[in-house]
């Protein structure tokens, strides 16, 4: 009897974990509750004001109050700043939830924050961050949407310039829609929608509030956006192809991170960065469905049957597919599959491999006066080896950028083959893996010697090989280094 051997279920790729941050952005709530504030200068004023503004009441210790907090205490709305006129004691911290202090004298500033400490309550001492357990960011203030900026001390002026550049960028009307949101909030949770179509509510607001942020929000603009989600509450799932790009999570485009922020369900190719999930919504299901040569993979068609199957279930689909999903990913396919069930797909195409890697070379595809056509070949047929049908004129054409796709394992063979029909041996041909990431490896040389070039050097990740007298600048600088470094 013949075992047959189950394999595992694929398991999604694994992203990055958190980088260190330096400091932890936390956003108190402070209303009603009591802050307290030592010292007698205008930083200590200025955080006064600032716990103030943020709904704290705050009690400032000072036997002699500067005039800025003078002015300050006489301008507190009702209650919320009171001056007291006198050194702070230890009693002082009880019931507190914050604490700052103004110290010019560094033992002053140790007792401080060690009476706060001993009290359990969080404490800022101004300028020393040793005796810090938070620190004050600065800020863009477009309440209730705040954006705090750190540097963990290390450069104020640089965050400083961040938040100018900040407020430059986020309209002031914004805070009109952010109170709204809030308003808004309770009555679409109370509502009957399902919780996708309460996502898409704030979706439509989203995209309303960006493209209106000066128009005072109603409750007509309530009701339209809660009819419109209504409209299209009972709609069928969806599927979205969306191209992640060669690698570098910054060559996203802005309709990629919609559609990955909007995602239920997330199909992932093994060509696919980790670091592009980072961008995903954290809520979606991620399902790596591997489709790389020469291995173990999901056959294309349970990838079809799982993608509808999980879009008539009503969900959103987006398969993520590496580089551009219109270019030798199988995207006819998935199209053709989801048109014959009756689900809606949509395309959003991404920077391709080739041109990431060209970028990164700094090469134009082509040129004005001799190099006036661009053709993609694949390396491979779906048994894995050179197609027989390629078109050996156009590639022997002197005056043609080729870009070969998935050419790792049969490089060698095109390009003895293209050499039989014409190619001149020594046409440029640079080979680049991992184009756009971290462990990004370019090899220059010639069609002659490419495939022995890349063999020798075995590098991981998708290869894409160029061939083209435009790329004879790279092949030269390549043999410059080569020979410096042998040297």
């Amino acid at each position: 009897m013949r075992r047959v051997e189950l394999q595992p279920p694929p398991q999604p790729p694994r992203s990055p974990r958190m980088q260190p941050l330096a400091r932890l952005p936390i956003f108190f709530e402070l209303a009603g509750k009591r802050a307290i504030i030592a010292g007698n200068n205008a930083p200590v004023a200025w955080k006064a004001e600032l716990l103030s503004a943020a709904g704290a009441n705050v009690e400032v210790f000072a036997e002699r109050p500067c005039q800025e907090l003078c002015a300050l205490a006489l301008e507190a709305p009702g209650t919320s700043l009171t001056l007291r006129h006198r050194a702070w004691r230890t009693e002082d911290f009880t019931g507190a939830a914050v604490a700052v202090g103004g110290f010019e004298n560094e033992t002053n500033a140790a007792r401080f924050a060690g009476a706060a400490r001993a009290a359990g309550v969080p404490v800022n001492v101004i300028d020393r961050p040793a005796h810090c357990d938070f620190s004050f960011g600065a800020i863009v203030n477009r309440s209730p949407l705040v954006i705090g900026i750190s540097t963990a001390g290390a450069a104020p002026v640089f965050a400083q310039a961040i938040r100018a550049k900040l407020e430059a960028m986020i309209p002031g009307g914004f805070s009109r829609w952010a109170e709204a949101a809030r308003r808004w909030r309770k009555a679409v949770q109370a509502s009957a929608l399902s919780p996708a179509a309460r996502r898409r509510f704030w979706q439509l607001f989203t995209a309303f509030a960006v493209n209106h942020p000066a128009h005072e929000p109603t409750q007509r603009d309530f009701d339209a956006l809660f009819g419109k989600t209504n409209e299209q509450g009972l709609e069928a799932g969806a599927v979205t192809l969306v191209g992640a790009g060669p690698g570098d999570p910054e060559l996203l485009t802005l309709r990629a991170l919609r559609a990955l922020q909007s995602a239920d369900i997330i199909l992932i190719d093994d060509l696919v960065a980790p670091e592009v999930l980072d961008f995903a919504r954290r809520e979606a299901k991620k399902m790596l469905v591997g489709k790389t040569g020469y291995g173990a993979a999901c056959k294309q068609d349970e990838i079809n049957t799982l993608m509808i199957a999980l879009a008539k279930a009503g969900r959103r689909v987006v398969r993520l597919k590496g580089g551009d999903p219109l270019i030798f990913a199988r995207a006819g396919e998935e199209i053709a599959a989801c048109h014959a069930a009756g689900i809606r797909v949509e395309i959003i195409p991404g920077i391709s491999a080739a041109q990431g890697a060209a970028a990164r070379l700094g090469v134009p595809l082509t040129q004005r006066r001799d190099v006036r056509r661009l053709q993609y070949l694949t390396g491979h047929d779906v048994h894995g080896r050179l197609p027989e049908d390629i078109d050996w004129a156009s590639l022997a054409d002197p005056a043609a950028t080729t870009v070969v796709y998935m050419a790792k394992k049969t490089i060698g063979e095109l390009a003895m083959r293209a050499i039989a029909h014409g190619l001149s041996p020594d046409m440029p041909a640079v080979a680049v893996a991992a184009a756009t990431r971290p462990e990004e490896t370019i090899v220059a040389g010639t069609v002659s010697d490419i495939a022995a070039k890349l063999g020798a050097l075995a590098p991981s990740g998708p290869v894409l090989v160029f061939i083209g007298r435009v790329f004879q600048g790279v092949a030269a600088a390549s043999a410059y280094s080569c020979a410096v470094e042998s040297a």
